[in-house]
This record gives structure tokens, sequence and C-alpha cells, in this order.
């Protein structure tokens, strides 16, 4: 591949172009080989068994894509293989609707909580298989409920309530249930130090004072279950306090030994309960070693004359969970739970439904999924079960694996269409016995890349081979896959893509064509190189109607204006234009009028358009009443007499409508006029009269006002005359002053 190539491989990986990855690129990418590994891959995939879908240079794991893109690469729908999972429910008996107060009397086996019972499943690889699980609490359901009591001396103060409550207890549970056992058992602690005393003083009587108590134990069952009453309730009455040093107590050691000891406990096959009575916490893991206990729990009953010799909110089922047991490799399972008042719950949520009671029914929806086949090649059903949790009913699931194609067991081995029967013919394709390959098995492994073979996919006796896009595979070129497996090269010779075709827009063929062996094949009203030349002219229409109005061609869609004068996108812009009106101004005024600056040239240059006179404004043509472009023009004359007129182009004739009149201004009314000037200047002169009269009055009265002002304010001597002069002169010598 040369440098432009390679850069515009790397182009089309980044951008992306017009293809985009597909939902189904995930069967191309899995490289099946034959149709049961491409059902494998996700439900989505399918197999085109058709003999001539492959073209030259694909590979057979092309036959193996989304279902929507084999049928858009024409392979025949009665050829997609696609087999489907599905649900078969082969033990469905309906729900028990019993009435405690009903004469008939059921045996437990009889009793159904859970529906269906039985099913077979049919499985696709990622395709889920989800059916309905319905549970509803049978009323009269046999119970066996176990009474554990704590008998360490911390229980003193409670032991006369806790009694009452085993009476109490039994006599509410024959309110519930006719059919129903209680047992009684009783715990204190380990009998090791330092948990108790063993000094046999202290572990005779391990209470101080004058309290009489029993020797301490870990865990005793008093009474196995039984339907009388009255047993229980006088073994109830007859317990002892006795002792222990610490305030844990041994209650895990007793429970233990109560759920595992079916036979000395006498549990039936029914619902089963622990009433649990303590007031202290208890024991974990590692506590033992405190007294020397470093062997686990080992989860067996170790019960010899009713003694174990190896030393929470209460209510009756309200709350119903599913378990299931082990799952295949590969098999994953989802519960939905539509419980009462229509509550959903998803995840851990959806196992489970709370707040039941006797009666009520509710749901679950579970889907079951399979992501692979067996590893071990073996098809043979899976058995999984699924339960209430605390219930002996229980859901049989039976799994089969769907890992073939149907087509398949129509193959023909050892066939002549598989280069000398080296293959079985199945699905359409050949599938090579070990140690062959190639499309039809051509090749054995040892035989692979070899001087001879390779010199088949050089084009042209060139030097690469399969254009170095592909590998030569027993004489023939299989292409290469890309990142993207909507990028697809093709050919004999690998020499053909359909990602390296011209770009427009950033998009290849313009987003409006495929490409073909790097040639953009265009869809219609498209062409060019690049398929980004449409053919469509609506983009060019101007408001008139005219193709790039009349003035320019239309190419690719857009208008190329043959005026110069003219531009924008239909070449209806003209800048230096001095516009319709003005434009056929001259033309009109000659045609209509006989004058104008084109009176002498009228014929020659004004013919091209249709004259219509009409005699008054009011019968031009309107905007609102036509179908194509029309522009009203208001006009004026060297006499500034004012003419209007309309044009338009209708069906590529150009109209003008003008009125037949012109609209001349009326000529002047000498008399009032010159009347108007002289009363004018003689109102202007009396104006100017009055005032400077005005302007004179204002003055005078302002000297006069002066000089009152100042006579009021002259002041004379009258001592002496200012007139008279002294006669008599003195005359002081310098020399002799001061003398």
């Amino acid at each position: 591949m040369d440098l432009r190539l390679l850069l515009i491989a790397t182009l089309s990986a980044v951008l992306g172009g017009g293809w985009a990855q597909q939902e189904g690129s995930i069967c191309i990418k899995a490289n099946a080989q034959s149709c049961g590994e491409c059902i494998q891959v996700a439900e989505t995939c399918g197999w085109c068994s058709d003999e001539t879908f492959l073209t030259v240079g694909e590979s057979k794991s092309a036959r193996c894509d989304d279902l929507e893109s084999l049928k858009k690469r024409n392979c025949d729908v009665a050829k997609i293989e696609n087999p489907r999972g599905s649900i078969s429910i082969d033990k469905n008996k309906p729900v028990t609707n019993r009435k405690k107060d009903v004469a008939e009397k059921l045996k437990p086996e009889q009793i159904t909580q859970i529906q269906p019972q039985k099913l077979t499943l049919t499985l696709r690889s990622g395709e889920p298989q989800t059916f309905e699980l319905k549970f509803k609490r049978a009323e009269d359901y046999p119970i066996d409920l176990y009474y554990l009591m704590d008998l360490s001396f911390s229980m003193k103060d409670d032991l006369e309530n806790v009694k009452n409550l085993g009476t109490d207890l039994m006599r509410e549970m024959q309110e519930i249930t006719s059919d129903f056992q209680i047992g009684f058992g009783s715990f204190v602690e380990k009998t090791v130090m330092p948990y108790i005393s063993t000094t046999p003083a202290r572990f005779k009587n391990p209470c101080t004072g004058n309290q009489n108590c029993t020797s301490p134990f870990s865990y005793k069952n008093v009474l196995k279950l039984t339907d009388k009453g009255d047993e229980f309730n006088q073994l109830v009455s007859q317990q002892q306090i006795s002792g222990n040093l610490d305030s844990p107590e041994g209650g895990f050691d007793a429970i233990m030994q109560v759920a595992v000891c079916e036979e000395q406990i006498g549990w039936r096959n029914v619902t089963r309960l622990l009433v649990f009575s303590t007031d202290a916490g208890f024991h974990f893991a590692g506590d033992g070693k405190l007294g020397g206990i470093v062997l686990p729990n080992d989860g067996k009953c170790h019960m010899e004359d009713n003694k174990y010799t190896m030393s929470h909110y209460y209510s009756l089922s309200s709350e119903v969970i599913l378990e299931n047991g082990r799952l295949p490799e590969g098999v994953s399972i989802t519960y939905k739970s539509i419980c009462k008042n229509g509550v959903e719950g998803t995840g851990e949520n959806g196992r489970k439904c709370s707040n039941i009671s006797i009666g009520d029914e509710v749901s679950f929806k579970i889907s079951i999924e399979s992501q692979k086949c067996p590893s071990n090649g073996k098809t043979e059903p899976e058995t999984i079960r699924i339960k209430p949790l605390g219930f002996t009913e229980e859901v049989e699931i039976v799994l089969n694996f769907i890992c073939d194609c149907q087509c398949a067991t129509e193959g023909e081995p050892d066939s002549k269409k598989c280069f000398e029967g080296n293959g079985t013919f199945e699905c359409g394709a050949c599938k090579c016995n070990d140690g062959r390959i190639g499309r039809l098995c051509e090749c054995s492994k040892d035989e692979v890349r070899t001087e001879d073979l390779d010199a088949n996919c050089r084009k042209d006796n060139g030097t690469d081979i399969c254009s170095n896009n592909g590998d030569c595979v027993c004489g023939t070129c299989e292409c290469k896959k890309r990142e993207n497996p909507a990028e697809i090269y093709s050919g004999k010779y690998c020499e053909c893509d359909n990602f390296n075709c011209d770009r427009s827009n950033n998009k290849l063929c313009g987003g409006h064509g495929r490409c073909e062996c790097r040639k953009c094949i265009c869809d219609a009203n498209y062409t060019g190189s690049a398929c980004d030349c449409s053919l469509e002219t609506s983009t060019c229409l101007a408001k008139n109607g005219q193709i790039c109005n009349g003035r320019g061609t239309c190419d690719c869609g857009i208008c190329k204006c043959t005026n110069p004068k003219f531009q924008g996108p239909t070449c209806e812009i003209c800048p230096t234009c001095p516009g319709v009106c003005a434009e056929h101004k001259d033309c009109v005024q000659c045609r209509a009028f006989e004058a104008g600056e084109k009176k002498d040239t009228c014929e020659r240059d004004c013919s091209y358009f249709q004259l219509i006179k009409v005699k008054d404004r009011n019968q031009l043509p309107q905007p609102t009443d036509q179908s194509f472009p029309l522009t009203h023009c208001k006009e004026r004359d060297a006499n500034d007499c004012w003419f209007y007129y309309t044009y338009a182009i209708r069906n590529d004739t150009k109209e003008v409508y003008v009125v037949e009149t012109l609209e001349c201004p009326a000529g002047p009314d000498i008399i009032p006029i010159v009347a108007g000037v002289v009363a004018g200047i003689v109102l202007i002169g009396l104006a100017l009269l009055l005032i400077w009269k005005l302007l004179m009055i204002i003055h005078d009265r302002r000297e006069f006002a002066k000089f009152e002002k100042e006579k009021m304010n002259a002041k004379w001597d009258t001592g002496e005359n200012p007139i008279y002069k002294s006669a008599v002169t003195t005359v002081i010598n310098p020399k002799y002053e001061g003398k």
C-alpha cells in the first residue's frame, strides 16, 4: 500500500466516514468457520448457507453476520440459519387452594405451593429464556416447630415468662394449622473451662447461695417432634435453670444440632420452624480456642441419648426467598419478583417477597441465559433446581443447549465438493477435516505459504502477495479483516476495498453512494467521483420560478451565474443593478406614453415584454391574486408626473400592466401667491415697527428711573460758597522754618 492509500485508510479508521460499526460486527469479528461456531457468538448472528453467497476473496467466516446485513448482502432469507431457543413446561400442577375447615386431609406430598414444577429450556448462546414462577402459601399446610430454650442463669428472671411463651406458642400454632408437630430442646454452654466451672461441686450445682440449679450442658433434645401438646406443656413447665461463667452462650452449637439431626428431632418433609429463646449473645468462630477447642464444627449430628456430645424476629415464613442449585458453566440466572400490591424487585431483591401471609400468591419472572456451549463438547441436558428457602418443594429445570445448526445434520461427509473429500460439506460450506485448511479444504497445513502457491496470489506477476491486504492460503487470497468489520477487502487478489473511495464533506462517497472496489457507485440523482454532484434542480429555482433566475446554469445543485453582475444561490442578487422598476422604467415610459430616454429606440430595445394598459391603479394585478412573482412600480418622468405599472414573468412571458393616465401635479394660482406675499411684507413691517416702539419705550423708562435715583442721592455743603476765593496770600521763608 503506498503512502496515499495508507493516509486514506488511517483517516477512514479515525473519522469513520459513513460506515458506522454495526451491531452485527461482532459476528464478522468472531471469524467463525462453521454454522455452529457462528450461532454461538451472539443471538443476533446468522449463517448464510447459500453455496453461491461468497464473492471472490471472501473467507468462509464472511457467511456469519447479523441478520439484516445478510439480507442486504442478498442472502436468500430461506438460506439464513438462525435457530432460536424455546421453553417447554413438562409439569404444571396448579397451586393448592386448601381451607383449614374442610374435612379433606391431604398429605404433604399432595399439597402444591409452587407452579410449574418442571420445565425444559432450550438455550442458544446470548438468548435468555424467561418463564414465570408462582408461589402460594397453602392454608393448613403441615408445620414442624422446634422450641429451643436458653436455660443459663441469666434466664432466671425470665424463665416463667418463657415457659408461658412455649404454652402460648403451642396454642397459637394449633390455630394456624391442624397438622402440627412441636418439639422442645434446651442449651446452656460448652462444658469446658473457661465457660463453666469444672469443679465437681460447682459442676453439680453451678448456682450460688440456696439456688437449686441443674448441671450445665451444651444442648439437650428434651422432646422429639410430636402432636401431643399436653406433653410439650408439661415438659416446658418442668425446666430448671443452670449456670455458666461468661455472658455469651452456646446457642449456635444447639442450632446446628437441631438443623442436622433430622432423625433424632423427627423432622418431616414439610415446613420447618425453629423458635430460639435467649437473652444473651453467641460465641463466635474462634471462641473455642480459649477452651482448647481448635476443630471447627463439622456440621454433623452428634447426639447420644438426646444430648449433644461434642460440646430473630419470629414470623411464619413472612418472607419468601428463592434459591437455586449449582449452575452449569456459562449459565446465568436473574430474578424479578412481583410481590403483594404490585411491588416489583430486581437484582438480589428479585429473589424475594416480604410480608407474605398464608393464602397470598406471588410470582417471579426468572431468566436463564447461556453464554456458551459446554466446554467439554458434550451436549447432554443439564438440570438445575429452584426452591423457596425453607420449603421442600422445588422446580426442576432441564437445560438443552443449541450448539449447532439444523443444516449440520444434513451434512455430507467426505464430500466431493471439498477437494478430494477432505471435509464435510454442510450449511453451504466445507468443514475441513483435521489438518486441512482452505475454503475448499484444498491444502494441508504443511503446504501453506510455499513459493508455488504464493505465485497464484500475486496480481500481474507483481511482488505483492494479495496486494498486501490478505494472506495466501493454499494459493488463494483470503483477505484480512479490519478493526472496523464494516470495512472489507475483496477481490481475487484483495485489490479492492469499500473504504478508499473519494470523500465529500468528510463522508465516503458524499454519503450518497457506496464504495465498491475503490469507486463510488452513486445513488439516483447523484453523480461525480464522490457522488457530491446532485442532479436535482429544485435548489436552483429562483423566486420567479426560473432556474437560476434565467441568468445562470444549475451545476450539481448549485447555480453558476453567467452574468457577472448577478450573485447569490439563485443569481437573484445584483448589487450594481438599479432594481426591477428602474430597470424597465424607460421601456415602459416609451411604449405606454411615447416619452422618455428610449423614445427613439423604443421598438428596437423595448419589445421584450407584453404591455397591457388599465384605466386606474385598482385594476393592476395584486400579489395575492397571482401564482407567479409580481413587482409593483411607481416612477416619475421628466415633467414630475407619476406613472404606475407592474412587472411579472408568467410562463416565460414578461407582462407589464400600466395605468394609462399620468398622475401630474396641478399648476400654481398666481393671485393668491402675490396677495399673500404683499400681505406678508406689510405684516412683517408693522411687526418690526411695533417691536422698535416697544424697545424705545422700555429704554426711556430705564433712563428716567436712573435720573430719579441720582437726584435722590445728591448732597450740598451750605457753609462756604464754592465760588469764593480769598485775597490774602501767605509765603513762608524756608530758612526760618521752625524758628
